[in-house]
C-alpha cells in the first residue's frame, strides 16, 4: 500500500468525501496517550516515583492517596524550562535543531485539618500538573537519489480518470477532490497521459520533471496537555492513606510542516507542500489510591487512573505551491507560479485513552533519606475513537491502534538523601517502546535520568531539579511501490530545568 506517513505525517482518506489528514489517528491516540512524569521539582529530581510517598501535591493527581500524608497546609509553584534537541539523519546528511521554551510544570494547594478518632487527618488539594510538552522543532534534508514525492501522488492518482479531483466525482470514481494529489495535479506536477503525443489511456499519470530532488522537511509542534487535578486525601492512624481526586485535562495540539524539493535543470525549480493540523479539546478521569506504612521504615502505594475521556475538535488544512522557469506545459499554457490549496478539514470526536494502574514501594533509611520505585502499566491498545458526526466511521483507525501498540510496563526510581535542611536526590525512568513490533527497524523505548537538590527550612522551602530524557525514531515522509523508501532517523533529547517553591502554613 502506497501512503504518506511518518510519526507526523501520514496522508489518509477519510469518510469525508475523500478528505486528507495529516496524521494518522492511530499516531494520535499514541501521542495523546504517552504521558510523561509530572509533577513538582522533588519528584521528577526522583524519576517520577511518587505511588508510595506522600506530603506532595503531584500526588492529587497520580496518587491522592498521599494528600492524606500532610499534617499543614501548603502551597506550591514550580517553574521550569526546556530545552530539546532533534538530530535527523537523511541520505548522509545531518541536521540538527534546537529550542527551548518556558514552562509551568506544577502549581498547586493543599488545606489539611485535623480529626478525631480513627481519621486523624484530612487534606484537600487543588493542583496543575503538565502530562505533555510537544513544544518543538524538527528539520532533516538530504538528496534523494531514488524518488521524489512526485511518484507517490502519480501512484495514488493512476487507475482513475482525472475526473477524480473534481466535484462532483461520478459513480464509482474514487474521491480524490480534496486531496494532496490534487494539490499536485492542480501544480502540475502531475498530468493524465491522454494530453500526451501520442495520447495514453487518462487513467495513467506522468510528470515532466525527472531530476534528482534536494528534499527538506520542517516540522514544528506546539502545545501541550495541562491537568487540574481536584483530590482528598485521610490519614487512618498513620499507618493507612486512602484518596480520591477528579481530573479535568486540557488539551492543545498545533503541529506545522513545510515539505520541499528543489531541482537542478529541470523546468521546474522547486515546488512546496504546506500542511497545519490543530487539536483542541478538554477531557476528565478519575484517580483513587491508598498507601500503607506496616512497619515505620516501609510504604507501599498503590493508585489507579480511570481512562480519560476526551471531546476533541480538529482542522486541518494544506496547501502547495510550485514555481516554474515559464515551461510550457500544453501549447499556449505557460507555467511559473503555480498555487492550489484544500477546503479546510473540521471534525469532532471523541478519544478514550488506556486506564493506567501504578504501584510503588518506598524504604526509608532512619531519618536519612530513602529510596523508592514505582511501575505503572498502560495498555495503549486499549485507546478508542468514537463519534456522532455522520459519515465519519473511526472503526478501521480503531482496527489499527488495535494491531500498532500494546501493553507496557514503565520503571521510575529514585531516592533522597537528606543532611540537615538540605536534600540531595536522583533518579532514573524507563517507558518501553509502545509499538507491538519495531517501528523502522528502531526502538522507540524512552529513557531518563534526573537529579536535584532541596533547601527544607519552615515556613519556605526550594527545590531544583534537572530531569534528561532521549528517544529515538524513524521518519517515512512518505513510501511507494520501490525496493529502497526514504527514511530519516532521529534521535531526540530533552533538557528540563525546574525550580519549586513552597510555603507551609
Amino acid at each position: 500500500m502506497k501512503t504518506i506517513t511518518g510519526l507526523w505525517l501520514s496522508a489518509i482518506m477519510l469518510c469525508l468525501g475523500g478528505a486528507v489528514r495529516a496524521q494518522s489517528y492511530a499516531e494520535t491516540a499514541l501521542l495523546f496517550s504517552r504521558t510523561a512524569p509530572g509533577g513538582t521539582a522533588r519528584i521528577q529530581a526522583m524519576g517520577g516515583a511518587q505511588v508510595s510517598l506522600g506530603g506532595d501535591i503531584s500526588l492529587a493527581a497520580s496518587n491522592p492517596a498521599g494528600l492524606g500524608m500532610y499534617n499543614r497546609s501548603e502551597v506550591a509553584l514550580t517553574l521550569g524550562t526546556l530545552v530539546t534537541k532533534n538530530t535527523a539523519d537523511y541520505f548522509d546528511n545531518r541536521t540538527q535543531t534546537n529550542q527551548s521554551r518556558f514552562n509551568i510544570p506544577s502549581f498547586g494547594l493543599a488545606f489539611s485539618s485535623s480529626k478525631q478518632g480513627a481519621v486523624v487527618s484530612g487534606t484537600f488539594g487543588v493542583s496543575f500538573t503538565r502530562l505533555n510538552d510537544f513544544n518543538s522543532r524538527m528539520v532533516y534534508s538530504g538528496q534523494n537519489p531514488n524518488s521524489s514525492l512526485i511518484d507517490y501522488f502519480i501512484e495514488d492518482a493512476t487507475g482513475q480518470p482525472p475526473t477524480q479531483f473534481s466535484l462532483p466525482v461520478p459513480a464509482g470514481v474514487r474521491d480524490n477532490s480534496n486531496s494532496l494529489t490534487r494539490l499536485a495535479y492542480d501544480n502540475y506536477l502531475i498530468g493524465e497521459a491522454s494530453i500526451l503525443s501520442p495520447p495514453g489511456p487518462d487513467t495513467e499519470y506522468f510528470t515532466d520533471i525527472q531530476g534528482i530532488p534536494l528534499q527538506q522537511e520542517e516540522i514544528q509542534t506546539q502545545g501541550g496537555q495541562n491537568q487540574w487535578s481536584f483530590g482528598y486525601g485521610v490519614n487512618v492512624k498513620d499507618r493507612v492513606f486512602l484518596g480520591g481526586s477528579l481530573g479535568i485535562v486540557s488539551l492543545t495540539y498545533e503541529s506545522q510542516k513545510t515539505f520541499r524539493e528543489d531541482f537542478v535543470n529541470e523546468p521546474l525549480g522547486f515546488f512546496e507542500l504546506r500542511e497545519n493540523l490543530d487539536i483542541r479539546g478538554s477531557g476528565v478521569n478519575i484517580n483513587f489510591g491508598a498507601i500503607a506504612r506496616p512497619v515505620d521504615f516501609i510504604q507501599v502505594g498503590l493508585s489507579f487512573s480511570t481512562p480519560t475521556w476526551y471531546s476533541l475538535s480538529e482542522n486541518y488544512n494544506a496547501s502547495m505551491s510550485s514555481q516554474w522557469k515559464n515551461f510550457e506545459y500544453l501549447p499556449g499554457l505557460f507555467l511559473n507560479n503555480e498555487f492550489s490549496e484544500l477546503d479546510p478539514i473540521f471534525t469532532d470526536y471523541s478519544l478514550q485513552s488506556p486506564w493506567r494502574l501504578r504501584v510503588g514501594s518506598s524504604f526509608f533509611i532512619g531519618k536519612s533519606g530513602f529510596v523508592t520505585v514505582d511501575v505503572e502499566q498502560v495498555n495503549f491498545a486499549k485507546a478508542k475513537y468514537s463519534s456522532n458526526t455522520l459519515g465519519v466511521d473511526f472503526s478501521a483507525d480503531n482496527e489499527d491502534v488495535r494491531n500498532a501498540y500494546h501493553s507496557t510496563t514503565t520503571i521510575r526510581a529514585g531516592g533522597e538523601f537528606r543532611h540537615e535542611k538540605f536534600r540531595f536526590r536522583a533518579g532514573y525512568f524507563f517507558m518501553p517502546d509502545p509499538y507491538r513490533n519495531e517501528q523502522n527497524g528502531i526502538d522507540q523505548k524512552r529513557t531518563g535520568f534526573t537529579g536535584g537538590i532541596g533547601y527544607r527550612s519552615s515556613p519556605v522551602y526550594v527545590d531544583l531539579a534537572a530531569v534528561f530524557s532521549q528517544q529515538s525514531f524513524g521518519y517515512r515522509p512518505y513510501t511507494v511501490n520501490l525496493p529502497t523508501n526514504p527514511l530519516a532517523t532521529v534521535g531526540q533529547s530533552g533538557t528540563q530545568i525546574m525550580v519549586t517553591v513552597g510555603y507551609t502554613f
